[in-house]
């Protein structure tokens, strides 16, 4: 049973999938008041813990202690309720780039017990649009930099009635900073319930109308209470890095959610490229990264001319399995642990993952405390140990999206179905095999792209690569390669072939790409994940 709600604008409540439609939630370990606003308990709560004076937010030239972030964002949450009339439940739109006027607005917008939906700067006016219809959004925040595609959207827009101006720099001189400018420190926050929706996570990477994930405020905690307290122990001391856009779930916990939780330091970087990545590492002594596969292998790249990595205490790598040769390069190069994991949109956060005692290449790890796993067939059954098969997972986070049919395919019998393909060995780690969209059924044999591609990267000529199946007569399908090759070597048949060759030597040979394509990079969406769908149009 849902608890009790603050929200005079019901709108989120009445959208959430019927209750025997939900997943199985595991709750126990994770007890939360009935009223709880996570905003609070992220800044104003942090304050009173005696963190006040600490560093919280590091970005665009400036730190904001955990005192300052308390009061900025009291002052816009009165800005957003006595100049914008937001009321509790109504559905509050962020548009930036990665920086502590970002988060800032979140928790303004959370502390007035709005929904907030968080949107990525590159999406254009009609993606934009797709998000503000179906989560009827009437307000937006923008930072000014970034108006155009906004105001754009507003203009043919039924529900988008306005778009207010915020200054991501640190001039904090926009419409939204000068209304809040002479409001008081003080707010008294929403009395939100538990059970209230928070957030509005949108699903990315795929294609077709967009999903809208519902997250309570007490599941924003939970995932800073379970991954981020057991799995990286984050203390006050750690100072956290990444890329992922604070849009994206897993950007959000990474470098919102988990360092304020704990009194810890973020430090946000708009444009967060490899090498700036190596460069924040240093500058600030980071202990904790963030980011995808794809981006360690950058870094590594970035890092030839040498680099000071002795802060780094724990790389997090998520959004893509993390391949055994990267795994094994960043460990050698660098000498620090790399954690795979894997999460979800629909589950928050990452719920399976190595750990700092049992980590190792080529295997995602095991569940987070809370969570239950098991590789089920089509028919829900359990595999033995060692079947390829589906991913189920339940925990204290799970599915919920927002009136969407789609809730009955992501929830089978009280469990989540990621859409992935997993094997569970004996000693009960799990390992990837492929999203179950990307399994490769070749003259009968199922081949794992990621696997394929694990064995390419593994030689010196690849750089990156992303594997698909193509039609094929004969067989089915076969394993197809797109390939980007390292500076300085021929994308020719020669090289082809010694590739083949290389794969067939490190795999089974039946595995082996019989068609291989240099390309010069490969789709991703904005967090690295490789677009393999747009592999697959190109066919």
């Amino acid at each position: 049973m849902l608890g009790p709600s603050a929200h005079s604008d019901t709108f989120a409540r009445d959208n959430l999938p019927p209750e025997d439609q939900w997943p199985d939630f595991l709750l126990d370990g994770f007890d939360y008041p009935d009223r709880l606003n996570a905003g609070v308990e992220l800044t104003d709560r942090m304050v009173e813990k005696g963190f006040g004076d600490r560093t919280a937010l590091i970005g665009n030239g400036r730190r904001r202690t955990y005192k300052e972030l308390s009061d900025w964002t009291n002052r816009l949450a009165h800005a957003l309720v006595e100049t914008y009339g937001v009321k509790p439940g109504n559905r509050v739109l962020i548009r930036s780039a990665n920086n502590p006027a970002m988060v800032a607005c979140w928790l303004a917008a959370t502390k007035a017990g709005a929904v907030v939906v968080n949107t990525m700067p590159m999406l254009r006016a009609g993606e934009l649009g797709q998000i503000v219809d179906k989560a009827e959004i009437a307000l937006a925040l923008c930072d000014t930099r970034l108006m155009d595609e906004l105001v754009a959207c507003a203009k043919t827009s039924r529900f988008l009635k306005q778009v207010v101006g915020f200054d991501g720099t640190a001039n904090h001189d926009a419409e939204l900073d000068r209304a809040a400018l002479n409001k008081d420190v003080r707010f008294e926050a929403v009395a939100t319930g538990r059970d209230d929706v928070a957030l509005l996570g949108f699903t990315s990477g795929t294609t077709g109308e967009p999903k809208a994930t519902m997250h309570f405020h007490r599941d924003l905690l939970i995932i800073a209470d379970g991954y981020a307290k057991e799995v990286l122990g984050v203390t006050p001391d750690d100072v956290f890095v990444g890329s992922p856009p604070l849009a994206f779930t897993f950007g959000l916990g990474g470098l919102a959610i988990f360092p304020l939780r704990f009194g810890a330091a973020a430090t946000l970087l708009e444009s967060a490229t490899p090498p700036n990545m190596v460069e924040i590492i240093e500058t600030y002594k980071a202990t904790i990264s963030f980011t995808a596969p794809t981006a360690y292998r950058a870094m590594l790249a970035a890092m030839d001319k040498g680099a000071d990595l002795s802060s780094l205490r724990i790389a997090v790598s998520a959004g893509e399995t993390l391949p055994a040769p990267v795994f094994d390069d960043w460990t050698q190069k660098t000498g620090k642990p790399i954690l795979d994991g894997i999460g979800a949109t629909e589950m928050l956060h990452i719920f399976i993952s190595n750990r700092l005692s049992d980590m190792a290449a080529g295997r995602t790890g095991k569940p987070v405390t809370g969570y239950e796993a098991k590789i089920v067939d089509e028919d829900m059954r359990e595999v033995p140990r060692g079947a390829v098969g589906r991913l189920a997972v339940r925990g204290p986070t799970g599915c919920r999206y927002m009136a969407d049919i789609r809730q009955k395919m992501y929830v089978r019998g009280g469990w989540n179905l990621t859409g992935d393909s997993f094997v569970q060995d004996e000693d009960g780690f799990f390992h990837f095999a492929a999203r179950s969209d990307d399994m490769i059924i070749s003259s009968g044999y199922n081949i794992a792209g990621p696997e394929v591609e694990a064995a390419l990267l593994a030689h010196p000529h690849v750089k990156e690569c992303g594997v698909i199946g193509v039609p094929d007569a004969d067989r089915g399908q076969i394993v197809e390669a797109h390939v980007v090759l390292v500076e300085g070597v021929a994308g020719d048949e020669l090289t082809r072939k010694i590739l083949q060759d290389h794969v067939k030597a490190t795999i089974a040979p039946y595995k082996y790409p019989r068609s291989v394509k240099f390309i010069d990079a490969l789709p991703k969406t904005q967090t690295g994940k490789i677009q393999r769908f747009r592999l697959r149009e190109k066919k």
